[in-house]
């Protein structure tokens, strides 16, 4: 019958979900699973980087469900939310050390600076998409670091500063895109690496 979709559907082939690809979210969480098991002693080091090479080379699901099989899901951190959303006024904000990366953000900001630092974060998917409105004295830091790219092309600003500074060093896969959309009419947006500690900076020194 016109406008009847279930025939059309059941004609339609469908793969066991064994066999199904996986994406890059998925073999970063069972990468993140192996740690943990091996934080707890589960495996050892020859296993875990044994297993965490199979996992960034698993193409279907069934490729990685055997390498967590044996392995408790208890201690995992929870999965990141979907959407996060920072509205301040005033003061300083920041997300540092193992924080759950969203794959969206929208952020206001207003005498506000916030810094996201994604050193150590959690990195469950490969794109990161911050919808921006910075007013006057609203700045946004973003703390790099190497397979993390920042893209402002999309930002409209009236007033204030955009400086993205890539993280160098060798060559690494790209493992997070953070794409910066909005505007800002008061704000500085700075991508940067980390700032060396006094004691990198002299370990440089000839």
């Amino acid at each position: 019958m016109p406008g009847d979709l279930s025939r059309a559907d059941d004609s339609v082939p469908r793969r066991p979900v064994a066999e199904q690809r996986v994406s890059h979210r998925d073999r970063d969480f069972a990468v993140e699973i192996l740690r943990v098991a091996a934080g707890d002693g589960r495996l050892t080091g020859e296993e875990l980087d044994e297993r965490v090479e199979a996992a960034l080379a698993a193409r279907t699901a069934s490729d990685l469900a055997e390498l967590t099989a044996d392995l408790p899901l208890e201690g995992m951190p929870p999965q990141a939310r979907e959407v996060v959303r920072i509205d301040q006024r005033f003061g300083d904000s920041k997300r540092a050390g193992r924080w759950l990366v969203p794959h969206r953000m929208e952020v206001r900001l207003m005498f506000t600076d916030l810094k996201l630092d994604f050193t150590e974060a959690v990195i469950s998917y490969d794109t990161l998409h911050i919808a921006l409105d910075l007013r006057i004295g609203g700045n946004l830091t973003l703390v790099t670091a190497p397979g993390i790219v920042v893209d402002a092309d999309d930002i409209t600003y009236t007033r204030g500063e955009v400086k993205i500074t890539p993280v160098t060093g060798p060559e690494v896969p790209v493992r997070l895109r953070v794409v910066l959309t909005g505007r800002s009419t008061g704000g500085d947006i700075v991508a940067r690496p980390p700032r060396r500690t006094p004691g990198q900076w002299l370990r440089r020194r000839p």
